[in-house]
C-alpha cells in the first residue's frame, strides 16, 4: 500500500465495510446502500497549528474506530482502496470497547 502521511489535523480514515445482505437475505446493492458513518483511523497528522505557533497532538490515534459525519472527509483512493482524509473536528467520536 502507498503511504500517505496526512498534514496537521487531518486524519485518513478507512470506512468499515457494510452488510451487503439484510437478516431476511435480501441483497442490497452497493449503489442503493448508503455509506457506512464509521471507519477506522489508518494514519494521523501530527496536530493541529494554533494560532501561537504550538502544535496541538491528536485526539485520535491508528487503530481508532471512529464516527464521523454522513458528508465529512474527502475520498481518496490508494492501491484500487476507498479512503476518506478529513479534518479532526469532522470526527464525532471514538467506539471504545
Amino acid at each position: 500500500m502507498m503511504n500517505l502521511r496526512p498534514l496537521h489535523d487531518r486524519v485518513l480514515v478507512k470506512r468499515q465495510e457494510s452488510a451487503h445482505k439484510t437478516a431476511s437475505g435480501i441483497v442490497i446493492l452497493d449503489a442503493a446502500s448508503e455509506k457506512p458513518d464509521q471507519g477506522e483511523v489508518v494514519a494521523v497528522g501530527p496536530g493541529e497549528i494554533l494560532k501561537d505557533g504550538k502544535v496541538r497532538p491528536p485526539d485520535v490515534k491508528v487503530g481508532d474506530k471512529v464516527l464521523f459525519g454522513k458528508y465529512a472527509g474527502q475520498s481518496v483512493k490508494i492501491d484500487g482502496v476507498e479512503f476518506l482524509v478529513m479534518r479532526e473536528e469532522d470526527i464525532i467520536g471514538v467506539v471504545e470497547g
